[in-house]
């Protein structure tokens, strides 16, 4: 079983940055790759950023250049490095991460603010 917790939303202006992270608990895991999502209001949940256990990453075109995610192992966490943040970055931002076996496992999100 994996417990997952988001950190470090907050409200920002637009054009700063921000860093969001998911500290990753639990026994007996494995992973085969973890993602950041995020839901805006009123819209659907949508796939932001992706790090395979290869070390590939993967964005979504609106936030290529923009946003950078990676893992520390020795901390079990997994980060988002936000910059040049836009209104429309405004969301709720989990992370999920996904067992070779195909469960996924969901944080309970964070908010991130983007004001003008």
């Amino acid at each position: 079983q994996v417990q997952l917790v988001e950190s470090g939303g907050g409200l920002v202006q637009a054009g700063g940055s921000l860093k969001v992270s998911c500290a990753a608990s639990g026994s007996g895991f494995s992973i085969t790759r973890m993602e950041w999502y995020r839901q805006a209001p009123g819209k659907e949940r949508e796939l932001v950023a992706t790090l395979f256990t290869s070390g590939i990453t993967d964005y979504a075109e609106a936030v290529k250049g923009r946003f950078t995610i990676s893992k520390d192992n020795a901390k079990k966490t997994l980060t988002l490095q936000m910059n040049s943040l836009k209104l429309e970055d405004t969301a709720v931002y989990y992370c999920k991460a996904l067992s070779p076996g195909g469960e996924e496992y969901w944080g309970q999100g964070t908010q991130v603010t983007v004001s003008s």
